[in-house]
């Protein structure tokens, strides 16, 4: 798994779009190619690889036709406990209603 050297928002975004497209290239696809199997626009592929800005939707399909779909996975893992009372009973935040 790659780690991240998280200095920005931009930075990740880049990064991202970088190892998708030497994804892509390592599985012979054109942008076109990529575009059309995942269902996105060539436009909206491009502006990913050359910018790294695509809506979450598009780059989920993307990784599904580039076969990355399970490092979804560990995006957002749970935290582990911070007391023993956690590990007892997990908090549990409920939404408060306004009268």
């Amino acid at each position: 798994m790659f780690a991240f050297q998280m200095t920005s928002p931009m930075e990740v975004m880049a990064q991202l779009a970088a190892r998708a497209k030497r994804r892509r290239i390592e599985a012979g696809l054109t942008q076109r190619e990529l575009a059309e199997k995942a269902g996105i626009s060539y436009g909206s592929l491009r502006l990913f690889e050359m910018r790294g800005k695509a809506s979450l939707e598009a780059v989920v399909k993307i990784a599904f036709v580039l076969q990355a779909e399970a490092e979804f996975d560990g995006l957002f893992p749970p935290r582990p406990p911070k007391t023993i009372a956690d590990v007892i009973e997990p908090p549990v935040r409920q939404r408060v209603r306004k009268p």
